[in-house]
């Protein structure tokens, strides 16, 4: 774990100390839009873009799905990083073919020599110009369920203008309090900061419950990105937020229809292949040495997301 100053790299944990033991995300820096006429100096353009992912981060997890669910595989390419994220941050196993890094933070000096900010996946790379064009991983969905799905398959709609802005109510509700409550939960320097995320994380996964007791997906029968915003952290929640992040009031398995949903969504077609246990179990457990100084990874628990579910039931 680490940051840029200037361009240099600095092997340095987040400092909670300034903000009573609570853990603040940094907003993304590259937030830069592909449009269709190219008015924003990124036109859209097959082979133009590649991918820069962790198959063990949730938000980069976002990313490949999207890539998968629009058909973009041969349009935008891809690079994965190492799933260990030691003194250096992120690497790679072998020379980038792309960029010809050994990690990522060159990547981002590629783009900005003096960079200052955390190095973090996604990344949306524009291969002509060399540089960064996004590194937010809900704006890289929404590019890859916009303007760049012209490159793939543009007949399902994710976000659909009826329920948009329903979709960002909630998305900034469960962001909060669950794609990154587990966070704050996980990397809490004080008792009063964790049980704060720790109280906030499962109201929201008791409402969520709730929820998907009456409807087969977040918005009933339509299947939207808020969906799979949520599934990124939810497959990753028994395997390492449960006990790694002491998120531990209960398994994801003991809520019904939560674990219901998230088998459903998981059996979709291709979104298996985008879960790789393996790399999240080894991630945050060796590279967390400040959660987890032993970096020993446990063994269990034993998950069989393509256990059969239920959920058709619900639908209409």
């Amino acid at each position: 774990m680490g940051k840029l100053v200037d361009g240099v790299w600095h092997d340095v944990w987040y400092d909670t100390a300034k903000t009573g033991g609570a853990f603040k995300r940094a907003d993304s820096a590259f937030r830069h839009q592909v449009s269709t006429e190219g008015r924003t100096g990124f036109p859209v353009e097959a082979g133009r873009y590649h991918l820069f992912v962790s198959l063990a981060c949730p938000w980069a997890h976002r990313t490949i799905i999207f890539r998968k669910l629009k058909r973009l595989e041969s349009a935008i390419s891809l690079s994965v990083v190492d799933p260990l994220m030691l003194e250096q941050g992120w690497r790679f196993s072998s020379p980038d073919p792309v960029t010809g890094a050994d990690f990522l933070h060159q990547v981002y000096t590629m783009a900005v020599p003096d960079y200052t900010g955390r190095v973090t996946v996604p990344v949306l790379w524009d291969k002509r110009e060399r540089t960064i064009v996004n590194n937010e991983s809900s704006e890289i969905i929404r590019l890859m369920n916009g303007p760049l799905a012209a490159l793939g398959d543009a007949s399902i709609d994710y976000y659909p203008a009826d329920l948009a802005g329903d979709i960002d109510a909630l998305n900034a509700r469960i962001y909060d309090a669950v794609n990154n409550g587990v966070y704050k939960a996980g990397f809490a320097t004080s008792q009063a900061a964790y049980e704060a995320a720790y109280g906030a994380l499962f109201a929201m996964l008791d409402e969520l419950e709730a929820r998907l007791s009456r409807s087969r997906y977040l918005f009933g029968d339509r299947l939207t990105e808020a969906d799979w915003r949520l599934f990124t952290t939810l497959v990753r929640f028994d395997p390492v937020y449960h006990g790694h992040f002491k998120c531990n009031r209960q398994t994801l398995r003991s809520f019904p229809n939560l674990w219901g949903y998230v088998r459903d969504l998981y059996q979709m077609p291709g979104i298996a292949e985008t879960v790789s246990l393996d790399h999240i179990k080894r991630h945050y457990y060796v590279s967390q040495r400040t959660v987890n100084p032993t970096q020993i990874v446990p063994l269990g628990p034993v998950i069989d997301y393509a256990e059969p579910h239920d959920r058709t039931r619900l639908s209409t």
